[in-house]
């Protein structure tokens, strides 16, 4: 009877990842990073928490090039959480098929945790199904974590009343000294458009940002936001001191 009330009294949280699209301006092939996927996923199992892993849309995940451990570039070949994550058969098969957000039960979850990388720029920022989702978690008082290109869809997240869910916060995203860096790394325009730049046109809103990627993550009331791919772990942690362990 203990180990069964132990079992149901454990934290869950939603792990949304981005769907595969194609980037406007690259024409890369564009996921999500894996780093914002798997440092999060280790701070929740570490502290006992229940994690899974969906899309907007469901199916296969794709990961941006530059995040995997392997890629000839060596971008991120000091990621050796990710490269566990992705060597390990049951954890890599956790990004295949997975389900869509239209077929979760919200209230089942204490928390969700969306990931960045490339692909949100450009499949989550008009997607008004996942901007509902998010808008109907924070509404239900659940901890909405959001961290890198992923908090795009905080420039368009409404809340039943109308306002932006960002409206009187205080939040942080990708920032433009980020993407200047990005940018000169690989010698062209990355993203169409840049997230500080957007964030800082709104009302009523104050958005953040600390060094040039260095781990940085902010809480304010249900909303958990991290800067970039060194801030996932962070935001995780941020998500752990908010729920318990």
């Amino acid at each position: 009877m203990t180990a069964a009330l132990d079992i149901h009294s454990k934290k869950r949280v939603l792990l949304i990842a981005a769907n595969p699209g194609t980037s406007p301006t690259t024409g890369w092939p564009v996921g999500f990073w894996w780093a914002e996927l798997t440092h999060p996923y280790w701070v929740f199992t570490e502290a006992g928490y229940d994690v899974d892993i969906v899309s907007p849309k469901g199916g296969d995940l794709q990961t941006d090039g530059y995040s995997d451990p392997e890629d000839p570039s060596g971008y991120s070949a000091h990621d050796l959480i990710s490269l566990g994550f992705k060597k390990s058969e049951s954890h890599a098969a956790l990004l295949r098929g997975t389900r869509a957000i239209a077929d979760v039960a919200l209230d089942s979850y204490d928390a969700i945790f969306l990931a960045g990388g490339q692909s949100p720029m450009v499949t989550m920022i008009d997607d008004a199904e996942l901007h509902a989702f998010v808008a109907r978690a924070y509404e239900a008082g659940k901890i909405v974590a959001v961290v890198c290109h992923g908090t795009c869809v905080l420039l368009k997240t409404r809340l039943s009343n109308g306002d932006l869910l960002v409206k009187g916060k205080t939040w942080t995203g990708f920032a433009n000294s980020e993407e200047a860096f990005a940018d000169a790394f690989v010698g062209m325009k990355i993203q169409p458009f840049w997230i500080e730049d957007e964030a800082r046109n709104l009302p009523d809103t104050n958005f953040v940002v600390a060094g040039l990627f260095k781990p940085f993550a902010v809480r304010d009331g249900n909303l958990i936001t991290g800067q970039q791919q060194y801030s996932g772990a962070a935001a995780a942690e941020l998500v752990v001191t908010a729920l318990g362990r």
